[in-house]
């Protein structure tokens, strides 16, 4: 284990920060503005990784997004004594040992329905969301007698920004009528959202034929 004294953390300003020319790790504008809210939203929880030079070994990302979010100086955990070749070790063994885990599917899709309309902050993209559904689709639930199983079900599905303003702003109509606040589910929101499709489908069903 390396001797603890070679690592000490300092608030870096970010223009004297030398990033690794021949970094293999790349990073795209989505991933920088995923990177940014969540720094905008949470703070700089994770340092950067620098040597006593400021040469950036881990952060590129996170830098990018700082720059983004206009930030002056970032918390930094400086590595001292390391060799040429072990510094660009460990920036490709930084970047690679987050890709070598794995997730649990079904653990993963229930903490994600919790977030709700914080979602965007957790980082997948509505393909992976959507390979996550499937693959829930997919599993064969056993039937179970009425009266032992759950009466509320939960529901997951993306939408664009301009969408979420449409139905952000009916919710918030359908929440001013009583039967969101007194209908069969505890959550108003719920009962809004089925009150809107239950208007729909009555007003469906009232169209005359052509």
């Amino acid at each position: 284990m390396a001797d603890q004294e070679f690592y000490k953390n300092e608030l870096v300003e970010i223009s004297g920060i030398i990033e690794y020319a021949n970094n293999a790790r790349q990073h795209s504008d989505s991933q920088v503005d995923e990177l940014a809210m969540i720094i905008e939203r949470f703070g700089f929880t994770n340092p950067i990784l620098v040597d006593e030079n400021h040469n950036l070994i881990a952060g590129h990302g996170r830098i990018l997004a700082a720059n983004k979010l206009g930030m002056v100086k970032v918390p930094a955990v400086i590595v001292a004594g390391l060799s040429e070749k072990e510094r660009k070790l460990l920036i490709i063994a930084d970047n690679k040992m987050g890709l070598n885990s794995s997730w649990d599917d079904d653990l993963l899709l229930v903490e994600l329905q919790s977030f709700g309309s914080d979602l965007e902050l957790a980082g997948f993209t509505t393909s992976e969301l959507s390979d996550l559904l499937n693959l829930v689709d997919e599993v064969d639930f056993p039937d179970l007698p009425d009266g032992d199983k759950e009466p509320f079900q939960q529901i997951t599905f993306t939408l664009h920004d301009e969408q979420h303003a449409i139905v952000k702003d009916a919710v918030a109509l359908a929440r001013t009528n009583p039967l969101a606040d007194t209908g069969i589910n505890e959550n108003a929101n719920g009962n809004a959202i089925a009150y809107i499709c239950e208007q729909w489908l009555e007003m469906q069903q009232a169209e005359p034929e052509e």
